[in-house]
């Protein structure tokens, strides 16, 4: 399954718990294991503009207020391969007001990673075992702000146009209560080792909060598209395997398809992403292999056919495990009909009282789908998590 395109989903149910749990009531927040040197370094974002940039702008890209503006008349959909940003330290996302209206945001398709219906057999890729059996992805209860308040929607600009992924509101140790951080893949913020970072990433948590139709959610209430509002991405970090090694079909990268979003407000109301939802979920950076799962549940927006990317599903099944890069740790494989569009939404499992824990985000699957795959979260995942909340410690 292209890795989540435009509408996909992406939901598995942790055995018998994640889902009742995945009301998501706010769990205890814990930092996890120690950080991977493959993590990259942040830039420092500059205090005298406000623009959500940088010190030090890569060629080409907004540094005043005057060249802003250029970018919000389109300069920012100038992908010269050439100068297209890639590096770590180089992201750059400056706020364009009403950039992503309810026209666009429909017109976002499923931002998916292809790979064979025959993984193993196409690429020397190796399994656990036997290849998952479909599991049919189920509607989440509505409204999503009651049974999945952490989950949403993210949008993002691309060379092929506007696109889709899902994620997930995720618990920050360095600003207990008060995170702004959002868990997607890395795919969903930069385009891997033939590519850059991705542009104008915005987020919206409980899209769609009733499950309304397409035909109805154009014309919806903004309380009904986005019940919490729209959150800029400010910052984004992914591992540094992903930015070398990751690719748009294959399966290139995707043991490591890891992103986390730092996240502000597009109408600021002085409260945080955690505090504005009401919930925040846990990582687990030390989940067991796949072996000690009774079962796992994956959530997200599925976007490409048969899914139309308005409402979020899931899927809930014992995992196994896939292996395309022997010195990476196993992605987990669950069997799921979520499609594109689902790429980045969260894994969880039955943690500490009983609450969800994210233990892997959407990353692979075949067209047709099938099944679904997602990097286990260790040492790298923490890596980047860790230099995100750093980098924002106490400052939100």
């Amino acid at each position: 399954m292209s890795p989540i395109r435009r509408h996909r989903r992406r939901v598995t149910t942790s055995a018998a718990a994640v889902l009742a749990v995945l009301a998501l009531a706010a769990t205890a927040c814990q930092a996890g294991s120690s950080a991977d040197a493959q993590a990259q370094a942040s830039a420092k974002p500059s205090p005298s503009q406000g623009l959500g940039l940088p010190e030090n702008l890569p060629k080409d890209l907004p540094s005043s207020l005057e060249d802003l503006e250029k970018w919000r008349d389109g300069a920012w959909k100038d992908w010269d391969r050439d100068q297209w940003i890639r590096e770590g330290s180089d992201f750059v996302n400056p706020y364009i007001k009403d950039h992503w209206k309810r026209d666009r945001m429909d017109e976002a398709e499923d931002n998916g990673k292809r790979v064979p219906e025959d993984l193993e057999s196409a690429s020397g890729a190796s399994a656990s075992g036997p290849e998952p059996r479909p599991v049919q992805a189920r509607g989440v209860d509505t409204p999503y702000t009651r049974n999945a308040a952490p989950a949403g929607k993210v949008f993002m600009d691309t060379p092929k146009g506007p696109m889709v992924c899902s994620g997930t509101v995720v618990k920050d140790p360095r600003n207990p209560g008060r995170s702004n951080l959002v868990a997607t893949a890395g795919h969903c913020v930069h385009s891997g080792r033939n590519g850059g970072w991705l542009r104008n990433i915005m987020f919206v948590p409980a899209y769609n909060n009733r499950g309304l139709p397409p035909s109805q959610v154009r014309g919806a209430q903004p309380q009904d598209v986005a019940p919490y509002g729209q959150w800029w991405g400010e910052w984004a970090q992914t591992s540094d395997y992903w930015i070398k090694q990751g690719s748009a079909s294959g399966g290139g990268g995707s043991q490591q398809d890891f992103a986390v979003l730092h996240v502000k407000p597009v109408q600021p109301a002085g409260k945080s992403l955690e505090e504005t939802v009401g919930a925040a979920v846990r990582i687990n950076f030390r989940a067991p292999g796949a072996e000690r799962f009774s079962g796992l549940s994956s959530y997200g927006y599925p976007a490409a056919p048969p899914f139309d990317g308005a409402k979020m599903y899931s899927c809930t099944d014992k995992p196994g495990q896939l292996t395309i890069d022997p010195s990476q740790p196993a992605l987990y494989r669950i069997g799921c009909t979520m499609t594109g569009g689902s790429s980045g939404g969260g894994w969880f499992m039955k943690g500490r009282n009983g609450k969800a824990e994210l233990v892997s985000v959407n990353s692979i699957g075949p067209q047709p789908a099938t099944w679904l795959a997602g990097p286990r979260l260790g040492a790298t995942a923490k890596g980047v998590f860790d230099a995100v909340s750093k980098k924002y410690a106490g400052k939100n």
